[in-house]
């Protein structure tokens, strides 16, 4: 009678456990320590994993964020250090890319390539930024674990309220207030850091924070950045994508041996020449410009991109980034990647105009996915039943009136303290290096502040950090960029 007594409430416990809701606490916080060795010296920091509330306009919370914050313990006076605010693209993309593979102290296993080993994992990152700043991870409404906890609230009001070019920003500037306050950042270096997507979020919230918030940055670090809503359609558009193919193709190997006895940048520098002073102006006569010089190039794009004449003819000269992704190696039988043009793909016929999947994308989710989850519950000991999006619905995406880049311009106009620095991997198919060059030189039209803007290109692909030497390389690039652009005690902000 005991035994069944007994199993009646191991059931009745196990239903009861069952039928909990599944369900994001608003507010929660988790707290760690931890030590990590970067650039050789062991320092010990601390992890706040948790959320916090997004409040509508009558006060009330309709949402939680995720987010990880990282502090170097030992720090008497924070006011001198910097504070980085990453976000992650997509839009719809959690901020696991940049946390567990770029600047965080913890990073993938991984080789030195950025392929997946098993046993899946994470190791110390030796590069992390955290010897220099303090770090927070934040995932925007529907990516990670952060969710809309407002029952009541219409699928409509969301989508106006979150999933759109310039809702995401507003909403995310008041979050970031509320987070600086709490942890009394007010007096320290800011800088946003984008990937992707996230480059448009961080370039609009650098105007946004100033004129709403009052908040003003010391940089942005644009990773990877999109077109931030500067035009470059038709010819500008076909002509930007040959450096791109430059460069993928001499990766492969499938330039001329005379290009490929030459070094990467030596290559790319021709090719860069040529799309801007002879490719552009020729694209730009369209039908009408002479058959002569047409076949002229021609063979100058299929000397600097490994296709065929032939093909390049076909296509008038506008050759499209996923045909060129499926046509580089279709004699050996591989696709390209899109993201990272280094990785290969298979696809189920060698015939058509565009790979069937992403062979880049493929490999990552591979490493990062069985890492983030692991990660968060047993080393930050963050426990939740809330799946972790790797890849949140948040379409449709309102793309429209989108300023952002006009918005950093003028961000940077208002607070000569504002600096931005672009990061690009020379093999990224879809937010292409040359394109990241372009949206630089027409961010500011009038040249009086390009002392403030700088490129920084690697030999990798979309997350160049993923290849060992360019995650060392591209943190190190934002040390540099962070001492330079914390000014001296006393400096006015002025002209």
């Amino acid at each position: 009678m005991k035994k069944f007594t007994l199993l009646l409430l191991v059931l009745s416990l196990n239903i009861v456990l069952i039928s909990q809701d599944r369900k994001l606490e608003v507010q929660s916080e988790v707290i760690t320590k931890h030590q990590t060795t970067i650039k050789g010296q062991r320092i010990s920091y601390t992890a706040q994993a948790g959320t916090q509330p997004v409040w509508n306009d009558k006060g009330k919370a309709v949402a939680a964020l995720f987010y990880t914050y990282y502090t170097r313990d030992g720090i008497s006076d924070r006011s001198k250090r910097p504070l980085v605010i990453s976000f992650n693209g997509g839009p719809g993309s959690a901020s696991v890319w940049m946390h567990i593979a770029y600047t965080g102290p913890q990073v993938l296993k991984i080789d030195d390539e950025g392929y997946p080993i098993q046993p899946y994992g994470i190791k110390e990152n030796p590069h992390s930024i955290l010897d220099v700043a303090d770090i927070v991870f934040v995932n925007p409404v529907n990516t990670g674990y952060s969710r809309v906890t407002d029952e009541e609230m219409k699928k409509e009001d969301q989508k106006k309220m979150f999933f759109g070019v310039n809702a995401d920003v507003k909403y995310l500037a008041e979050w970031i207030n509320t987070f600086v306050t709490r942890n009394n950042r007010w007096q320290s270096p800011k800088y946003l850091i984008g990937e992707s997507y996230g480059t448009t979020r961080v370039s609009g919230l650098a105007l946004e924070l100033q004129n709403r918030q009052w908040m003003y940055l010391n940089g942005v670090i644009l990773v990877s950045p999109t077109g931030l809503g500067i035009k470059r359609d038709g010819p500008v558009d076909a002509a930007n994508r040959l450096p791109y193919f430059t460069a993928a193709a001499w990766y492969q190997n499938a330039l001329s041996p005379e290009l490929q006895a030459k070094d990467l940048d030596e290559v790319l520098a021709e090719s860069e020449e040529y799309a801007i002073n002879e490719l552009l102006p020729a694209m730009a006569m369209g039908g009408f410009l002479a058959p002569e010089k047409r076949d002229m190039a021609a063979d100058k794009m299929s000397y600097y991109s490994g296709l065929s004449k032939d093909i390049i003819l076909k296509s008038n000269l506008d050759v499209s980034t996923r045909f060129f992704w499926k046509e580089l190696l279709r004699d050996k039988g591989y696709t390209i990647g899109r993201l990272d043009s280094r990785y290969l793909g298979i696809d189920k016929m060698d015939a058509g105009s565009s790979p069937d999947y992403n062979s880049e994308l493929t490999s990552w989710l591979h490493s990062f996915t069985p890492a983030i989850n692991y990660y968060l519950r047993e080393h930050l000991n963050y426990k939740t039943d809330i799946k972790y999006n790797m890849f949140g619905p948040v379409r449709p995406w309102d793309r429209s009136n989108d300023r952002t880049g006009e918005n950093l311009r003028q961000a940077m106009a208002q607070n000569p303290y504002l600096n931005v620095m672009v990061q690009s991997g020379y093999f990224d198919g879809a937010t292409t290096y040359f394109d990241a060059k372009y949206t630089m030189w027409q961010l500011d039209p009038s040249g009086k502040m390009k002392d403030r803007l700088s490129f920084k290109g690697y030999r990798s692909g979309h997350m160049m950090y993923l290849r060992a030497e360019d995650l060392q390389k591209a943190n190190d690039d934002i040390r540099v960029f962070l001492e330079n652009t914390i000014p001296g005690e006393g400096v006015p902000a002025k002209y």
